[in-house]
């Protein structure tokens, strides 16, 4: 047995080589962050010319009183050479968003409004069922769309915002672009937050050679923005094929992928923005709806936030209360995330200063990834938070209980079962 001094050692070595651990990863993901940042594709402002692309712009929003009439003016102000048309689905809203809508659209006639009463159908999804309605409103006009786009409500787009991403979408041979909005931010909360969610896949994935792949762990999209090959959604069986998903942007891009169709990722900044919460109770609420069902289960989940916690907690720890080789190494790990952090922000900002957004000021950008630690934190304990409430069914979200399947086909139980104990489930997911 090994005890007093001789203890000391042992317990230096340990703490130093998870430190040296930790700052390794941190390191590597700094380095993807920052080859990314330089690498990532973007919206690049089009040469206006005629085209006989016919694009439908289907929103489905539900409590978006305040927001929806913004993305409406702007829809109207977009300067698109060919046809565009745009659906607007108020679905079941409690507030007057119907009523703003319409004052917003102004008899446009390329501007449709519908209402839905009805409560999603059962294994669907409050936003499957929406985007499905707007799609079938899309395809049932003749002639019919060549490019279909879902817009979330609370979504801003400069001008030439629909034009680019055609221009991208058709160009790089793409069944999706997914054009990835600025995130703004107001509160402390969403700025600490929110910039995880490019961190996530900026500082793990090699963004072009994903683009290029077709295997569907590697496929990144945000539901803020999807831009489709209207051929190609529709072959897959549109958000049918998504019904009940948490996160159908993700799972709407690998059924693509799995049929064949590559997706591409690309930034929106300087086109396309987004203010997803307002506060600090709304943005828990959003997170935990869906983080659930992210990393490929409960095993994933455990071992990304392992990840996590040696790669963004350990250093400051070890900076803060570690000594000699050990506090130096803390010090490097801390500072590549910090890094690693600012990398993902000068992507989604295009490196413009200020961008659009209260994360993208240079001296907030700085603050906010100094604090990377405290973000990293809050957001383990979200994802404990999800799963725990999925676990009671207590999920909801704008008044909509998001309650567990009561029952599903044993054979979908035992392929599940089989799926979740897999290594490359696990990979997967995490990926």
């Amino acid at each position: 047995m090994t005890s007093g001094p001789a203890a000391v050692p042992r317990r230096t070595s340990v703490a130093w080589w998870l430190t040296v651990s930790g700052a390794i990863l941190a390191s590597a993901s700094a380095a993807l962050s920052i080859g990314n940042a330089l690498s990532m594709p973007r919206l690049r402002r089009p040469v206006i010319g005629p085209t006989y692309e016919r694009v439908v712009v289907c929103v489905p929003a539900r409590d978006e009183e305040t927001t929806l009439p913004l993305l409406i003016g702007d829809l109207r102000a977009q300067r698109y050479p060919g046809e565009i048309r745009m659906f607007v689905l108020d679905d079941g809203s409690r507030d007057k968003t119907l009523a703003a809508a319409h004052r917003a659209a102004g008899g446009d006639p390329q501007i449709t409004v519908r209402s839905n009463a009805v409560p999603p159908p059962p294994g669907w999804t409050g936003k499957a069922a929406a985007c499905r309605q707007l799609a079938d409103l899309a395809f049932a006009e003749s002639p019919s769309a060549d490019v279909i786009a879902f817009v979330d409500a609370d979504v801003r787009l400069s001008p030439d915002a629909i034009a680019a991403s055609v221009a991208a979408l058709r160009g790089g041979d793409a069944a999706l672009l997914c054009p990835w909005p600025e995130q703004y931010a107001g509160s402390i909360a969403e700025r600490l937050l929110q910039p995880l969610l490019s961190f996530s896949w900026m500082s793990t994935v090699v963004v072009a050679a994903a683009n290029r792949s077709l295997r569907p762990a590697l496929a990144v999209a945000c539901g803020q923005f999807l831009m489709f090959d209207a051929a190609a959604y529709h072959r897959i069986g549109g958000h049918a094929a998504v019904a009940s998903s948490a996160t159908e942007d993700l799972d709407i891009a690998r059924a693509l992928r799995r049929d064949g169709a590559h997706t591409a990722l690309v930034s929106g900044a300087g086109f396309v923005g987004c203010r997803m919460y307002r506060n600090g109770a709304e943005l828990r609420m959003g997170y935990t709806r869906w983080l659930w069902s992210s990393f490929g289960g409960r095993a994933g989940a455990a071992a990304v936030l392992v990840f996590a916690a040696v790669a963004y907690l350990l250093p400051p720890v070890a900076a803060v209360l570690g000594s000699g080789r050990v506090r130096r190494a803390g010090a490097v790990g801390y500072f590549a995330g910090v890094v690693a952090r600012l990398g993902s922000a000068a992507a989604e900002t295009a490196g413009r200063p200020g961008g659009l957004s209260g994360i993208g000021g240079p001296a907030r950008r700085i603050t906010s990834a100094g604090a990377h630690p405290l973000a990293v934190t809050i957001f383990a304990g979200l994802v404990v938070d999800s799963h725990i409430r999925r676990a009671r069914n207590a999920l909801s979200w704008k008044g909509r209980p998001l309650h567990r399947p009561t029952h599903e086909p044993s054979a979908r139980r035992a392929q599940k079962r089989k799926k979740r104990g897999t290594l490359m489930s696990i990979l997967d997911g995490a990926a």
